[in-house]
C-alpha cells in the first residue's frame, strides 16, 4: 500500500499514535485562551504566558491574533497551536469564546479525536457549555472535564459533579480532587496515588507555577482539616464508583475531571500528563459513507477551516487541513475530490497562534496551513491513490440578515473580492438574488457579531468601507426553484441564492412561515439542519 514516499507503514501508524488532537469548548470567559497559553508554557512551547483578559501590562494571548479579539478579550476565530509534550505531539485547537461563532467551532470538532470541556467554578454547566456538550455526543468526542477558577470562590466541588451528571448524563470521574474549597485553591489530592500536590503561586501566573508532592500524612500535618476533608470527599467518590475507566471513557459514558486555575498555572501540567495518558490518538476516520480510512493508508485530509488576515504583511489565506492518513509531504501533488483536478501543495506551514513554520512532513491527526490555496473549500477533501471523500461539514441556518454595500463606489473591486473572500470562509454566509445585484448581497448569520467581524475586515483588510442595513428576517429554510414564484407573492417572504446552491427562503418571524405553509402545502420548505 502506497501510504507515502519512503515512510514505511508502520512508521505512520507510530507517528499517528503519539497524535492527539483535541479542542477547548466553553462558555464565553470560562478561560479556554488563558488554558491555551497555559498549556503551551507548561510544554515549555513558550517562555511566558500572554493575556489575562484586561490585565494591562500583559501580552495577548499567542492564540488571539485579531485585533477584535485582543480589544474585547474574547475569541472569536478558531486558533491551531502544535507542540511536543512527553514524546507526543499536540495538536491543539482553540475556539471561539462566542456563541455568535458557534459555526466556527462546529467545523472545528469535525476535525478533533477528543476536546477538553472547561468549567467555570462559580458558573458550572453553562448554556454554551451545554451545547458543544451535544455536539461532541453527537459526534462521538470523548470529553475530559477541567474545573476552571478554583483560585476564585465558586460552586461546591460535590454539587459540580451532580450537576454534570444531571446535565450531561455523564458519570463523572475525577483524576483529581481540590484540597482547599473554592477561592483557596491550595493543591490536589491524586486519586490515583493518594498523594498530595501543592501548588505555589507565580508572579501573576506568567511563569509555570511551582508544585510539591507531599504523601498522605505529611499532607495532613501541612493542611489539617482541608486535606481530610478533601480525602473524605474522595472516599465518597469511590463509594459511588466514580473511578477513571479508559473504555467508558472512550465509549462517552464517563468524562474525567480534574480541577486548576488556567491563570495561575495550577494543575495544568496535570492536564497535558491526561491528556498523554488517556485521550484517544489519531484513529481510522470514516468517509462519507462510513467505512474507515486507516491511518496508513495513502495520503488523505479534509479542510475544516479557511482563514485570510492572519498576517496584515503578506494579505495570504490559510486553509486548515486535518491529516487523516498517510504522508502529508510539502510539494505532492494530490487530489481534490470534489473536481478532480490535481491540488499542488507548494505552500505548507504549521501553525503556533499568528506564528508559522515551514512544514515537510506531516503526519495523522496534524493540522497543517496550506498558503494562498485559493480553490478549497471548508469540507473539501484532497487524497493520494485511492479516492476517499470525508463527510461534508453541514452550515448553520442564519438567524440574522444585513444588507451590505460599498460606501464609496470607486472601491467596488475591493468591495467584491472582500465579500467573496469572506464567504469563502465561512465568515458570514453570502445570500445573493437578481432583484438586488451583486452590489447589494445579504448577509446571513448566526449572531450579530458576525456582522462586526465582516465590516471590521472589509475596512481594515480590504480598504472598502462598508454601509450595513438590518432586513427584518429571522427564519431561513431551504426551498427549490419550483417553489420560487408562489414564494415570490408573499409578503414578508424573500429567496435568496447561497453561493453554495442552495435556494433559501427567508420569513419574517414563525408566525408568517406557517401562514405560508398553511397556505401552500405542497412547498418545500426544510430546515437547515447541522448534524
Amino acid at each position: 500500500m502506497n501510504s507515502g514516499p519512503d515512510i514505511p507503514a508502520k512508521t505512520i501508524r507510530d507517528e499517528a499514535a503519539r497524535r492527539r488532537t483535541f479542542a477547548v469548548i466553553s462558555h464565553p470567559d470560562a478561560g479556554k485562551s488563558t488554558l491555551t497559553e497555559a498549556l503551551a508554557l507548561h510544554a515549555r512551547a513558550i517562555g511566558q504566558a500572554g493575556a489575562v483578559h484586561g490585565k494591562a501590562g500583559r501580552r495577548s494571548t499567542v492564540s488571539d491574533w485579531m485585533k477584535m479579539e485582543q480589544d474585547r478579550g474574547i475569541s472569536i476565530s478558531s486558533a491551531a497551536l502544535q507542540f511536543e509534550y512527553r514524546d507526543t505531539v499536540i495538536n491543539l485547537v482553540d475556539t471561539p469564546g462566542h456563541s455568535d461563532f458557534s459555526e466556527d467551532t462546529y467545523r472545528v470538532l469535525s476535525s478533533v479525536d477528543s476536546a477538553v470541556m472547561l468549567v467555570d467554578a462559580a458558573k458550572g454547566m453553562e448554556a454554551q457549555t451545554m451545547k458543544l456538550f451535544e455536539v461532541c455526543r453527537h459526534r462521538g468526542i470523548p470529553i475530559i472535564t477541567v474545573i476552571n477558577k478554583w483560585d476564585r470562590p465558586g460552586l461546591d466541588a460535590l454539587a459540580l459533579m451532580d450537576e454534570i451528571v444531571q446535565k450531561t448524563g455523564l458519570t463523572p470521574t475525577p483524576l483529581d480532587w481540590p484540597v482547599g474549597q473554592s477561592g483557596d485553591f491550595r493543591g490536589v489530592l491524586d486519586r490515583q496515588s493518594g498523594q498530595y500536590i501543592k501548588y505555589t503561586r507565580t508572579d501573576g501566573g506568567a511563569t509555570i507555577a511551582g508544585e510539591e508532592t507531599f504523601d498522605p500524612a505529611a499532607a495532613e500535618d501541612l493542611e489539617g482539616e482541608a486535606w481530610t476533608t478533601a480525602v473524605d470527599e474522595s472516599d465518597l467518590l469511590d463509594l459511588e464508583e466514580q473511578n477513571f475507566d479508559r473504555e467508558s471513557f472512550l465509549a462517552g459514558r464517563t468524562t474525567p475531571v480534574m480541577f486548576a486555575s488556567a491563570v495561575q498555572n495550577f494543575g495544568v501540567h496535570a492536564i497535558l500528563d491526561a491528556l498523554v495518558d488517556i485521550a484517544p490518538e489519531a484513529l481510522a476516520r470514516l468517509d462519507r459513507d462510513g467505512n474507515p480510512r486507516p491511518v496508513d493508508a495513502p495520503f488523505s485530509g479534509f479542510v475544516f477551516k479557511v482563514q485570510a488576515g492572519m498576517d496584515s504583511n503578506h494579505r495570504d489565506r490559510l486553509a486548515y487541513i486535518r491529516v487523516c492518513s498517510g504522508v502529508f509531504e510539502r510539494g505532492m501533488v494530490a487530489t481534490h475530490a470534489t473536481t478532480g483536478k490535481p491540488f499542488a501543495t507548494k505552500y505548507a506551514q504549521q501553525v503556533f497562534g499568528r506564528g508559522r513554520e515551514v512544514v515537510d512532513t506531516a503526519f495523522p491527526g496534524d493540522i497543517v496551513g496550506l498558503v494562498n490555496a485559493t480553490a478549497l473549500r471548508v469540507g473539501d477533501s484532497l487524497y493520494l491513490d485511492e479516492k476517499v471523500q470525508f463527510p461534508e461539514i453541514p452550515t448553520f441556518s442564519p438567524e440574522h440578515f444585513m444588507v451590505i454595500r460599498a460606501k464609496d463606489s470607486s472601491k467596488y473591486k475591493q468591495f467584491r473580492r472582500g465579500i467573496e473572500q469572506l464567504d469563502h470562509e465561512g465568515v458570514v454566509q453570502v445570500l445573493r438574488s437578481d432583484l438586488r445585484g451583486d452590489q447589494a448581497p445579504v448577509l446571513g448569520a448566526v449572531g450579530p457579531m458576525q456582522f462586526e467581524v465582516a465590516e471590521d475586515r472589509m475596512v481594515n483588510e480590504f480598504n472598502a468601507p462598508v454601509k450595513l442595513e438590518t432586513l427584518a428576517y429571522t427564519i431561513a429554510r431551504r426551498t427549490t426553484p419550483e417553489c420560487v414564484p408562489t414564494l415570490a407573492r408573499e409578503r414578508s417572504v424573500e429567496v435568496l441564492s447561497r453561493s453554495d446552491g442552495e435556494l433559501l427562503a427567508l420569513f419574517s418571524d414563525r408566525w408568517r412561515l406557517q401562514g405560508v405553509e398553511k397556505a401552500h402545502p405542497e412547498l418545500v420548505l426544510e430546515p437547515l439542519v447541522v448534524s
